[in-house]
């Protein structure tokens, strides 16, 4: 009889939980063999996006081709079979199928030997990118009404003479069944479902471009994801959790970039209440500071009095924010800006404000709503304005069901595969030690403060409405938004009142925290990878939030190599300074590498014309051999498993567990 091992309480309690799950030493050994073959798989793809602030088309695009993946995929397998204009065109047929069967449909001939063509081609294609995963896997992503069908080609190659026919005459079958467009949509879905095996969103879903509610529905139906909240997410998260000030940031902000599509049309928001109370009390009001930004088609559509309307909305909700956010400050004191409480400080005889020791003249002051002896007070008017909008933030159901999302997926920060992902910053001293805020109750930098920071956001979300807990996190929200330092925003304040009202631009500055200075070192960017417990060749820091400007040379590969910024520039705002459209990242079983975009041409013009987004990719790093499963994080998890099972095999040997050889066939 073999020796007892002596098992604690605990640990037979763990092995009985996992006896259950395999009751024999065949089944755990079965299991063993499986998962390590799992460990010596390559690892998947990673792909890394960042700020996308509402630009669903070129996003989806990046999303469609893998930020070229796909097309590499399409010229390695086929460069010297088609020609470039067939290789773009089944790129394109992957990246948008339905459409363009549509066209295709619509403009070929011989359309039941396009579709024989197709068909093998795209299963081959198929092949390639599932060829690194276990047939476990993959079966778990086939789509549900072709599963069987794909896995018969997939493991049946048309070159095998004794299985030549059978492959053909399933091919043959699809379209005489007429089954084809559903059935090449579904392979095409496969393969980019394949081509990628993880995403990670580095912040700044919202604002700026007109539909970040359709790049929501996109993730919220992406196989495998994660989110690092940016700003402008916390700003949206906040305002859904029925922070006041943040449903007035965001409709401040969305107005001044005319951008309510999001707002009216994706979320059903109605702006009535407060376009009904501008035109009322604003109606008189000197206006023009507050005029929106109008580009492309709606310069032109927009009449006079549409942009007096905008214009007196956004005056109205600018000055609830700014008395809002006074309000937050007063009660915050632990905030330390006390120094961006302005609307006590307005000269109204001079039409002046001081500002740091600096007298600015001011372009308006005609502030109907703004009490000079109680200016953070607001009006019974605006009081019943901002409440009925933030009632129909909390009572969207769409925007409740994407921000519960940001919630469930989303972080401060991620430690993912050696690296470190966080869309602002790690806020710093300029004398390059971390800074210590003392919120909360208590002194704390680094990661303890992140943690914290994570922790008081999703109370924000999840207190009971209207308990002291819920109100004290929102308004930590909204400190993450434009506090001073804040980790997310990363700047030493938020310049609003100024560029609204003061005309002289020096004093629009919002000087951006040391750390981004600072990670031009790369021995601060490896001291704060050492803040995460993260040590070696291969451990990155990988950020958001601060577009590069590669058009003045700078490089997105900071401190050596040990921090890359792949700011998207999805934003056309912002590619004018930045020469290009951003930067998105890959990292594969061989290497690390970032692509370089050039702004998206729409997608009619992507499907009309097999037009993909011209983009360079860079290796920046290679590894020193392909990289297993087994050196990743859920490597260690089955490695841990593998552990656990190894431990019943000892057990089942030595008695102190028994076989439950009634349950082998479970």
């Amino acid at each position: 009889m073999a020796a007892q091992t002596a098992y604690s309480a605990e640990e037979l309690r763990y092995l009985n939980m996992l006896a259950r799950q395999y009751p024999t030493v065949q089944a755990a050994s079965a299991e063993i063999i499986n998962l390590q073959a799992i460990l010596n798989l390559p690892k998947g793809t990673e792909h890394f996006i960042s700020d996308v602030h509402g630009e669903y088309e070129a996003f989806l695009h990046i999303l469609n081709s893998c930020s070229g993946v796909v097309k590499e995929k399409v010229d390695e397998l086929f460069l010297t079979r088609l020609t470039q204009a067939e290789r773009s065109q089944l790129a394109t047929l992957i990246y948008y199928p339905r459409e363009k069967l549509e066209r295709i449909r619509r403009d070929t001939d011989n359309l039941q030997e396009w579709y024989r063509i197709t068909l093998y081609q795209l299963v081959e294609l198929c092949r390639l990118v599932t060829a690194k995963y276990s047939r476990s896997k993959v079966r778990k992503a086939l789509p549900k009404d072709y599963s069987y069908i794909i896995e018969e080609l997939l493991h049946t190659h048309r070159e095998e003479i004794d299985k030549r026919d059978y492959f053909e005459n399933i091919i043959n079958a699809i379209i005489d069944t007429d089954q084809a467009p559903g059935f090449i949509e579904a392979v095409c879905g496969l393969i980019k479902r394949m081509a990628v095996d993880h995403l990670h969103i580095v912040g700044d879903i919202f604002d700026r471009g007109p539909r970040a509610d359709i790049i929501m529905d996109s993730l919220l139906n992406y196989h495998s994801v994660d989110v690092q909240w940016g700003n402008h997410d916390i700003l949206w998260m906040g305002a859904a959790s029925g922070s006041r000030t943040l449903v007035a940031t965001v409709l401040a902000n969305s107005i001044h970039y005319n951008n309510l599509e999001v707002v009216e049309t994706g979320y059903g928001i109605s702006l009535r209440p407060l376009s009904v109370f501008a035109n009322e009390v604003y109606r008189d009001c000197e206006v023009g500071r507050f005029a929106v930004k109008l580009t492309g088609d709606d310069a032109v559509a927009y009449t006079e009095k549409d942009k007096l309307l905008s214009a007196r909305m956004h005056k109205a909700i600018t000055f609830i924010l700014f008395k809002l956010e006074g309000q937050k400050i007063l009660r915050h004191p632990e905030y330390g800006m006390e120094d961006r409480l302005l609307l006590d400080k307005i000269d109204y005889a001079n039409r002046s404000i001081t500002i740091g020791g600096v007298t600015y003249p001011l372009e308006d002051c005609d502030f109907p709503t703004v009490d000079p002896a109680d200016p953070y007070a607001l009006t019974a008017e605006e009081e019943a304005v901002i409440n009925q909008l933030t009632t129909s933030f909390r009572l969207s159901e769409k925007l409740q069901r994407h921000i519960r999302f940001l919630y469930t997926k989303g972080s401060i920060y991620k430690v993912y595969n050696g690296n470190l992902l966080f869309h602002g910053c790690i806020p710093m001293t300029p004398e390059g030690e971390l800074m210590t805020f003392t919120i909360g109750g208590k002194a704390r930098k680094g990661r303890e403060f992140l943690d914290y920071a994570d922790t008081a956001a999703r109370k924000a979300y999840y207190q009971e409405p209207g308990s002291p807990e819920r109100q004290d996190s929102m308004d930590f929200l909204w400190w993450l938004w434009a506090g001073r330092n804040s980790p997310i925003f990363g700047r030493d304040r938020m310049t609003t009142f100024e560029r609204r009202l003061i005309k002289d631009e020096s004093s629009w500055t919002e000087p951006k925290n040391a750390y981004y200075t600072l990670y031009n070192d790369p021995e601060v960017c490896a001291a704060l990878l050492r803040e995460f417990q993260l040590e070696g060749p291969h451990c990155h820091i990988i950020n958001g939030h601060v577009p590069v400007k590669a058009r003045k040379g700078e490089s997105p590969i900071k401190g050596g190599g040990k921090l890359i910024v792949i700011d998207g520039g999805f934003c056309k705002a912002y590619q004018p300074t930045s020469g290009i459209a951003g930067y998105t990242l890959i990292y594969n079983s061989r290497c690390m590498r970032i692509a370089a975009h050039q702004p998206f041409a729409g997608r009619k013009n992507a499907i009309e014309n097999n037009l993909d987004i011209d983009s360079t990719t860079t290796v920046f790093e290679r590894m020193d051999a392909r990289m297993k499963v087994a050196e990743t994080d859920m490597g260690r998890q089955i490695q841990e498993r593998i552990d656990g099972l190894q431990e019943l095999l000892k057990a089942y040997t030595s008695g102190e567990v028994a076989e439950d050889h009634s349950r082998r066939g479970n």
